[in-house]
């Protein structure tokens, strides 16, 4: 961020970046998030001529997010954009530098809730059965696929493994570092595909024996988000399936599945990192709607 009028600003968003950093021990995409969001603000106070956070009122934070829709962000943006702000300064608060959070009384418009895509189990099948085993490109995106659906971890976990994160003698994964970190079992087929990918393909693709990544793109590089992206995209084309899934849809099955088939919920919410059981239950009340609507659908006198 430029300008003289912002240093002091930047200084204190780094200081609390670094704090869920060392403090609270957030990934680093955790922190790229919040910084992105935080970042508008600086933008809005450059446009404002606000140069500290003692100077921001209710007024200030009302102004700001009529200024975030004026951008064009949807309403889930702007929620999270404010909820970000409203944490900054709950650090400051703490730190003495704030004596109260004028992002509080400012509240969020209401989101609507997107509806969970879950892909049926004949729907993975197909899914997993696209890559050609018989390519090197094949064999590497056949197991990061059998990864996602045998642990339901996120893309942002997929891509960092590294090497020494699967077991293949135990057959799990490690996710994770520090009190997050979470060892996660793996069905023999998952296991079977990264060491297929590992004695075939892997070493094709890297030219740095010091490269640990587990997955990484053709030139031997960390895989990016959007590079499976794409790659994920092309097999759901190929699969004929028409739902408008994400990287995170098979996570969603994988849960939603577990539930299905009688997985106790507590232990769903340890395998996918889940700090309120909250965030696992809704996979649950998912399951309820879906047999209410067969119900209502196929019963005679429904």
């Amino acid at each position: 961020m430029t300008g003289c009028e912002n240093l002091n600003l930047t200084s204190q968003l780094n200081n609390y970046l670094s704090h869920l950093r060392d403090v609270k021990k957030s990934s680093d995409n955790t922190i790229q998030a919040y910084r992105r969001d935080l970042d508008k603000f600086l933008e809005f106070a450059v446009f404002s001529n606000i140069s500290d956070f003692i100077d921001v009122n209710c007024d200030t934070v009302s102004n700001f997010k009529e200024y975030l829709s004026d951008k064009g962000l949807s309403s889930a943006s702007v929620s999270r954009t404010l909820s970000s702000l409203r944490s900054l300064y709950q650090f400051l608060i703490s730190e003495g530098i704030c004596e109260n959070n004028p992002a509080k009384a400012v509240h969020n418009d209401k989101v609507e809730k997107k509806e969970l895509i879950v892909l049926t189990s004949k729907e993975v099948e197909k899914l997993l059965a696209q890559p050609d085993t018989n390519d090197i490109k094949g064999l590497r995106d056949k197991a990061m696929l059998e990864v996602l659906y045998a642990t339901g971890i996120k893309v942002s976990e997929l891509i960092s493994l590294e090497l020494s994160d699967f077991n293949s003698q135990l057959s799990f994964i490690r996710c994770g570092s520090g009190e997050k970190e979470r060892f996660i079992p793996i069905y023999p087929i998952a296991a079977k595909a990264i060491q297929s990918y590992l004695d075939k393909a892997r070493k094709l693709f890297v030219c740095d024996s010091g490269e640990k990544t587990l997955f990484v793109n053709v030139t031997g590089e960390k895989m990016t988000r959007q590079g499976f992206w794409k790659i994920l995209k092309s097999y759901v084309s190929a699969a004929g399936i028409k739902k408008d899934i994400t990287p995170h849809t098979l996570r969603h099955s994988f849960a939603a599945h577990l539930i299905e088939n009688g997985a106790d919920i507590h232990d769903i919410q340890l395998i996918l990192g889940h700090s309120d059981i909250a965030s696992t239950q809704r996979y649950t009340q998912f399951l309820k709607e879906k047999i209410n609507k067969s119900y209502i659908k196929f019963h005679p006198r429904a």
